[in-house]
């Protein structure tokens, strides 16, 4: 199956002023996880063939990304993905319904390390708020990030926060989840000496 026949198999697409319809997307009602930031591929591919009766929606907005990834999947495998190519601000809220997913991931986004580009940053306030409300109630938000920095500020957001309470005392771990993943940006910055920060949010 070539690139043009998965895409229509996987690939979304979106229209303005008009949200999606998970159910009719995929076909049922399961549980439904987003991963923002797909990359490579690897997390959604390795997650989605894992758990079967989860639907997963991966948005990323590299075309060339968006083909590596449709190469990994298989229609017989992956049934419960499918790709939707997006840039991802607090303007999400506008594709998807309120309290739509079970889990969000957002694994090692940009860091944006110089402080003139701390703007660009994905996790702002206006940010979290549209995640909260995608979530649905109980909703897990999961996200990893090996630049310290970033990852402490991320941290610092959700402390000033009540709408999310965190798994962990300091507000994140260095120990991965039994069934962590790694992705190769991950593998590629631990062989640089940098150890990701784990954070897991409950909206509440």
């Amino acid at each position: 199956m070539d690139i043009d026949e998965k895409r229509n198999i996987f690939e979304i697409q979106v229209e303005l002023n008009f949200k999606l319809d998970l159910v009719k997307i995929f076909g049922n009602r399961n549980p439904v996880h987003l991963e923002i930031g797909c990359g490579r591929g690897e997390f959604i591919v390795q997650k989605a063939s894992g758990n079967p009766e989860t639907n997963f929606l991966g948005i990323e907005i590299k075309e060339k990304r968006i083909k590596t990834i449709l190469r990994k999947l298989d229609i017989k495998v992956h049934r419960n993905v499918r790709l939707l190519q997006l840039n991802v601000d607090e303007k999400i809220i506008e594709f998807f319904p309120e309290e739509s997913f079970r889990m969000i991931y957002i694994i090692h986004p940009d860091p944006w390390p110089k402080k003139k580009h701390h703007k660009n940053r994905l996790i702002q306030n206006t940010f979290i708020d549209a995640l909260y409300k995608i979530l649905q109630p109980d909703g897990i938000l999961k996200i990893a990030t090996d630049h310290e920095e970033y990852g402490k500020r991320i941290i610092y957001k959700f402390n000033n926060r009540k709408d999310f309470i965190s798994k962990y005392n300091e507000g994140f771990t260095k120990n991965p989840d039994k069934d962590h993943i790694e992705t190769h940006f991950e593998k590629k910055k631990r062989e640089e000496g940098f150890e990701p920060f784990f954070m897991n949010y409950r909206k509440i």
